[in-house]
C-alpha cells in the first residue's frame, strides 16, 4: 500500500469519486489540501467569495446532474456561513460532501470547536478525521451516505495532524448506488384496493418523487385513480403542472390547505414530506375519516406527524409501478366510470383557477409598476423550450407557475425551506452541470443581496447564467407570511394600514443591477414589461452571465 499525507490521501479519493469539480471559500485550515491542488489538473476549484454562493453552486450542481458535489469551506468561521443552506440541502436532499479543515487535535488545551457537532442536525452524517489513516474509509463512507437514498449531505471536518501526517493507504471508491427497495408487494395490493374503492382521491406529490424520476408513473396512477394532485413542494417537477388535474401547490398544515383535504376519503402522499412547515396549528390536519397512504423512500417521513393508515417504505417510481398495475386489475367498468366523471369535474376546476388567473392578469395589464403576474407572463413567453428555471423567486413563486408550465422533469429546481440566498449560487451550479441548456434563475431583490457575491464568480469563470430579479423593493415573503400568521394563526384580519411590517421594506431600493455592472456583468434595470422578452433574448445569446433588474409592485 503507498505511504501519503492525509491530504494526498483526500485529493486521490475525490478522483477514485469521479469528482471534477470543487466549491469552495478556503481558509487557512485547508492549507494542506490547497497546496497539493496545482499536482490535480482534473479536479477544478471554483473560488466563491462568500461561503453561501459554494454552499448554493454545490446544491443546485447536485441535484440537477445527479451527482456528488463536494464543497470545501474553513474551520468554524467559514462553516458557520454555510450552515444555512447546508439546512437547504438537508432538507431537499442534495448529495453533497462538505469539508472543513480544523486545528490539530494536539491543540486540547487551547481549545478548538467541534465543527462535526456544530453542523451534526443539518446533515446526514457528521464526523471528522483525526488521523491520516481514516481518511479513505471516511470518504468512501461519505459518498455513500450522500448518494444513497434518502439522499442528503454529509460532513467530515479534517484535524490539520490528519492532512499533515501520513499514513499506508488504500484508495478505492465507494460502492455503487444503493437502489431503495421495492414496496412490499402485499402492501401495495392493501393501498390499490383502498384507492379502487376510493370515492374522492387526492394525490400529494414532493421531491423524492422527482428525484426518483417517477413523474410518469405518477401521472398514470392519478389518471387511473381520478385524483386530484397537489405538490406539497415545488422545487422540482414532481407532476406536470400542466395536467388537467394538477391544482397547483398547498400546505395542509394550515388551515387553508386543510380545506382543500377536508373532502378526500383517501389521500396518496408520494415522495414528500407532508404536514411539516413553520406554522403550528393544533388538532390533526387529516379528516379523521381520511384514509393515508404514504409512499416514500425516506423511511423517517412515514408516520412522522399523522397516522398512517398503509405505509409504502421504498423507491417512488417502482411503487407507483406497481400500484398501477394493481389498480388495473382491481377497477371495473363501474369504478372507470365513476373516475371518468371525478377527471372531468377536476378538470373544470382548474379551468375555472386559470380563467381567473387570466382575468386578474388583463385587469393589472398596464399596472406600473408592473405585477409579477405581468413580469412573469413575458417571462414565460421569450422561455426557450429547453431553458432550466432556477427558482428563489419567494413571493413571486405563484405568478411564476401560473404562467409557466413545467411539465418536463428537469425543467425547475426551486428553492425549498425559506433559506433565503440559495438561487444566485444555485444558477451557477445548474449551468455547470447542464452546459447545454439556457439557465435562468429568478429571485427576489432580498435573496440575491444575500448572495450577490455569486457575480463574482460567475465573471471570473465566465458562467452564463442569466438572473432575473424580482426587484419589489422589499422582503415580500415576510409580509406575505405575517399576513399568515395574522389571519391563519391568529384569526385576526389584516386591514388596509397595517403597521406590522417591520424591517420589511427597503427604502433605498436595491440596485442589482449596478452591483453586476460594478463586478463585470452585463445590468440592465426593467421598468417597462415589454423590454423582459428581448433582453432575455439578448442576454441568453450574449452566451455571458447577465442581470436583468425587473421593477415590480411589492404590494402584498
Amino acid at each position: 500500500m503507498p505511504v501519503m499525507t492525509g491530504a494526498r490521501a483526500f485529493l486521490e479519493m475525490l478522483r477514485a469519486e469521479g469528482v471534477e469539480t470543487i466549491f469552495g471559500n478556503p481558509g487557512t485550515s485547508e492549507s494542506a489540501i490547497m497546496a497539493l491542488l496545482p499536482e490535480y489538473p482534473d479536479l477544478r476549484y471554483l473560488l466563491a467569495t462568500q461561503e453561501g454562493v459554494a454552499m448554493g453552486m454545490a446544491d443546485g450542481y447536485a441535484v440537477s446532474g445527479r451527482r456528488p458535489a463536494v464543497v470545501n469551506l474553513h474551520i468554524e468561521t467559514g462553516l458557520a456561513n454555510g450552515i444555512s443552506l447546508l439546512h437547504h440541502a438537508m432538507d431537499g436532499g442534495a448529495p453533497l460532501v462538505l469539508t472543513a479543515g480544523n486545528k490539530d487535535i494536539r491543540k486540547l488545551a487551547e481549545g478548538r470547536s467541534d465543527l462535526a457537532e456544530m453542523v451534526r442536525q443539518f446533515t446526514k452524517w457528521s464526523v471528522e478525521v483525526t488521523h491520516p489513516e481514516q481518511v479513505p474509509g471516511v470518504m468512501r463512507r461519505a459518498f455513500q451516505e450522500a448518494l444513497n437514498p434518502p439522499t442528503g449531505p454529509v460532513f467530515v471536518g479534517f484535524a490539520a495532524n490528519a492532512l499533515d501526517g501520513e499514513a499506508e493507504m488504500t484508495i478505492a471508491s465507494s460502492m455503487a448506488r444503493v437502489a431503495a427497495p421495492t414496496p412490499d408487494s402485499g402492501v401495495v395490493q392493501e393501498a390499490s384496493a383502498m384507492l379502487s374503492r376510493s370515492t374522492n382521491p387526492v394525490m400529494l406529490v414532493g421531491d423524492r418523487l422527482a428525484q426518483a424520476q417517477g413523474m410518469d408513473a405518477a401521472v398514470k396512477v392519478a389518471e387511473r385513480a381520478g385524483a386530484r394532485v397537489y405538490a406539497t413542494s415545488i422545487a422540482r417537477a414532481n407532476f406536470p403542472s400542466g395536467h388537467g388535474q394538477f391544482l397547483g401547490r398547498i400546505n395542509p398544515t394550515l388551515p387553508a390547505g386543510r380545506r382543500l383535504l377536508d373532502d378526500a376519503d383517501v389521500v396518496l402522499a408520494v415522495g414528500a414530506s407532508i404536514f411539516s412547515g413553520f406554522f403550528y396549528v393544533s388538532g390533526p390536519s387529516l379528516n379523521p375519516r381520511t384514509k393515508l397512504i404514504h409512499l416514500d423512500s425516506s423511511l423517517r417521513d412515514i408516520g412522522r406527524v399523522e397516522p398512517t393508515d398503509v405505509a409504502l417504505f421504498g423507491d417512488p417510481r417502482a411503487g407507483l409501478e406497481m400500484l398501477d398495475e394493481a389498480l388495473a386489475g382491481q377497477m371495473d367498468s363501474v369504478s372507470d366510470a365513476r373516475v371518468a366523471e371525478r377527471r372531468r369535474a377536476i378538470r373544470e376546476m382548474k379551468e375555472q383557477a386559470r380563467a381567473g388567473w387570466e382575468r386578474n392578469l388583463r385587469q393589472s395589464w398596464d399596472a406600473l409598476p408592473m405585477t409579477p403576474e405581468r413580469m412573469m407572463h413575458e417571462v414565460g413567453a421569450a422561455l426557450p423550450s429547453n431553458a432550466i428555471v432556477v427558482d428563489d423567486s419567494l413571493s413571486s413563486k405563484d405568478a411564476l407557475h401560473g404562467a409557466i408550465k413545467f411539465n418536463e422533469l428537469d425543467s425547475i429546481y426551486g428553492e425549498r425551506i425559506g433559506a433565503i440566498g440559495w438561487g444566485m449560487g444555485a444558477g451557477l451550479g445548474v449551468k455547470l452541470a447542464n452546459p447545454d441548456r439556457p439557465v435562468l434563475a429568478v429571485t427576489g431583490d432580498g435573496s440575491a443581496m444575500m448572495t450577490v457575491q455569486a457575480l463574482w464568480t460567475a465573471a471570473n469563470y465566465g458562467i452564463p447564467t442569466v438572473y432575473l430579479v424580482c426587484n419589489n423593493r422589499s422582503y415580500r415573503i415576510l409580509k406575505l407570511n405575517m399576513n399568515v400568521h395574522q389571519q391563519e394563526i391568529l384569526g385576526r384580519e389584516v386591514e388596509d394600514g397595517f403597521e406590522g411590517y417591520v424591517g420589511m421594506d427597503f427604502p433605498l431600493p436595491l440596485n442589482i443591477a449596478g452591483i453586476a455592472e460594478a463586478i463585470g456583468v452585463y445590468g440592465r434595470t426593467i421598468s417597462d414589461p415589454d423590454d423582459i422578452g428581448p433582453e432575455i433574448g439578448k442576454a441568453l445569446d450574449s452566451g455571458k452571465p447577465a442581470v436583468l433588474d425587473v421593477v415590480i409592485d411589492g404590494k402584498t
